[in-house]
């Protein structure tokens, strides 16, 4: 049997009831040469079953189940370590596809241009009960994704496809980093070659009140002030990028009462400062 073009790569957590959502939306995608691999950080909530049902009405999907590590760094790793594909194409279980032709376009893209490492796409942000919130546009040319990257992170994580060899090259995702392990992969693979994003939205991107950027802001500061200390002199804008890190390590640590309040304000600021544009819905 050969080897797919395309290996897309969804890591999830207790989420039976969304990865269903994010498989329907790779089978209906116009280009079919891939194969799915489906990694989850325990099996706890009946995501095995889900999983098996798929798995009966197409081959290409694949599931694992690995111990309890609760880092994506980790989780994403071993199923990049399955993965047969020359690209790899990012899913998160939460998020879905919305340009049918996505992934057609980007295999044309770095098939045409080998200088380039990986591309990703714009989002469509929407909240827990999918209402859109606001749509954004990362810089799309790589001199203005480098002029950013210390910023935030310029790939936005379920719009991206990039190349297996390159990823292996720079040692996959960091997994010392609690978090921004894909910030970090995307700052590494800046330095292999170029990148580039898609003036097109390609991805739902689910925004949760109480997720991870919520619940653990403390281990985001750290993480985020060691990435961008790690890229000093290899990224444009260090010194601002530093000043916007430490206030972000200072917000961390005021009462999560008042965080409540300001967090779903100051998640969508960002996405929307340290975009090419964004639009509100």
């Amino acid at each position: 049997m050969s080897n797919p073009k395309v290996s897309i790569l969804t890591a999830t957590y207790n989420r039976a009831q969304l990865v269903s959502r994010a498989i329907e939306s790779a089978l209906s995608q116009s280009f079919s040469d891939w194969e799915l691999i489906v990694v989850n950080d325990t099996e706890s909530d009946g995501t095995a079953e889900v999983m098996a049902e798929w798995q009966k009405k197409d081959r290409r999907i694949k599931y694992f189940v690995i111990p309890r590590c609760g880092r994506i760094a980790i989780v994403s790793n071993f199923g990049l370590q399955q993965a047969r594909a020359e690209y790899i194409a990012i899913l998160d279980d939460d998020d879905w596809w919305i340009n049918k032709d996505k992934l057609k376009g980007q295999v044309d893209f770095l098939d045409k241009n080998p200088e380039y490492v990986g591309c990703g796409g714009g989002a469509i942000a929407v909240d827990e009960k999918e209402r859109e919130l606001f749509k954004f546009l990362k810089p799309e040319q790589d001199k203005e994704i480098k002029k950013r990257a210390l910023y935030a992170n310029q790939m936005i994580n379920s719009t991206t496809l990039f190349r297996r060899s390159a990823a292996q090259e720079i040692g996959l995702y960091d997994e010392s980093l609690l978090q921004f392990a894909d910030w970090d992969f995307w700052l590494k693979m800046g330095l292999m070659g170029e990148l580039y994003n898609f003036p097109e939205y390609f991805t739902y991107y689910t925004m949760w009140g109480k997720g991870t950027s919520f619940l653990k802001q403390k281990e985001n500061a750290k993480s985020a002030l060691r990435i961008v200390r790690r890229y000093k002199n290899k990224y444009p804008g260090f010194n601002r990028a530093i000043f916007l890190t430490s206030l972000y390590c200072l917000y961390a640590y005021i009462p999560n009462s008042l965080k409540k309040i300001l967090n779903p304000l100051l998640s969508k600021f960002k996405k929307v400062i340290f975009s090419k544009e964004a639009i509100r819905v």
